[in-house]
């Protein structure tokens, strides 16, 4: 039981607060007190995270917050599946799980189809799931080669403002991807870009090419106009892949002019091989207040949460 309480009972405190209940040890058996509704969560919740531990996944706040997610979304019979689900093996040999059903969907989604569509919000994976099925892609001889291509302005900043010839202005961009191929590749993957074999650029380089054998990632697509997801898209060549992924709540385009990637996912919808995947707050994985303002904003967005800061829910 030690190690579901976690260290000074952290995780049977964090139960009790969330639940509304109150959490005991009898005879070697958890004792749950308290409204039936929260008992009953509480119950789940504990058999869920048994499973977890008897498998030797380590019982941490952060995997008790979000197993509780799943708990309360009505998803913890799919609980040993998900947990179970191997991404990928980093560059120190430790395997990355996946941490939710919406990431298990998006890694079948990227196996079964040829163009994945992936909107949701930071924390959820989106970017490093994809660089992972890359790297494991490669390794297995299905591509031959990576492109990783990110829009080159956001956030209100254009590249000529910036100090430094192009490399450097458009490294900042790509500094989150440097980052996803460092853990799974280490510092191999500077050989492989002086080989040709990884490609990082701004996505305007995509123009007037043909990207054959090869695993291409569009990350922060939400900053693309649809003119640009146009001509990424129709890149496509023989034996390629493509995962084009962003957060539809961080726009940096001028007001006005619609998404690129919203766009997409609107007329791409119920083509074969082309699947648009969403993912939302209890796919977040970052730290468990992450999950909770993604949330909080979802709330918001769908107006449950009225200008006055009090909830219209229930």
């Amino acid at each position: 039981m030690a190690s579901l309480f976690g260290e000074l009972d952290e995780n049977a405190r964090f139960i009790e607060k969330e639940c509304g209940v109150s959490v005991g040890l009898e005879n070697g058996f958890v004792t749950l007190s308290g409204e039936r509704e929260g008992v009953d969560t509480a119950a789940r919740l504990i058999s869920a995270l048994g499973v977890l531990a008897g498998r030797g996944e380590e019982i941490d706040r952060r995997v008790v917050a979000h197993t509780l997610s799943l708990v309360e979304s009505g998803q913890a019979d799919n609980i040993d599946e998900v947990y179970g689900a191997v991404a990928a093996v980093t560059n120190r040999g430790k395997k990355v799980r996946v941490k939710s059903p919406g990431q298990l969907g998006y890694l079948k989604a990227i196996k079964e189809n040829t163009v994945v569509i992936a909107i949701g919000p930071a924390g959820t994976g989106k970017t490093f799931l994809a660089v992972a099925r890359a790297v494991s892609a490669l390794r297995a001889g299905e591509v031959q080669k990576i492109i990783l291509t990110r829009p080159a302005i956001e956030a209100g900043e254009k590249l000529g403002y910036l100090p430094g010839d192009l490399q450097m202005k458009v490294d900042p961009y790509l500094r989150p991807l440097y980052d996803a191929l460092e853990e799974f590749m280490g510092e191999s993957y500077l050989r492989l870009i002086e080989r040709g074999i990884l490609e990082i650029a701004p996505l305007a380089y995509m123009r007037g090419r043909t990207l054959k054998s090869a695993f291409v990632i569009l990350d922060e697509a939400q900053n693309t106009t649809p003119e640009q997801m146009k001509m990424f898209l129709t890149r496509l060549g023989e034996g390629s892949k493509m995962v084009v992924e962003g957060d539809s709540t961080q726009i940096d385009l001028p007001a006005g002019r619609k998404s690129g990637l919203l766009d997409a996912a609107d007329k791409l919808t119920g083509i074969d091989k082309i699947a648009v995947v969403r993912l939302g707050g209890t796919d977040v994985v970052r730290h468990e207040l992450v999950q909770k303002i993604v949330t909080a904003y979802e709330k918001a967005d769908k107006g449950e949460i009225k200008e006055d800061g009090q909830s219209n829910i229930g």
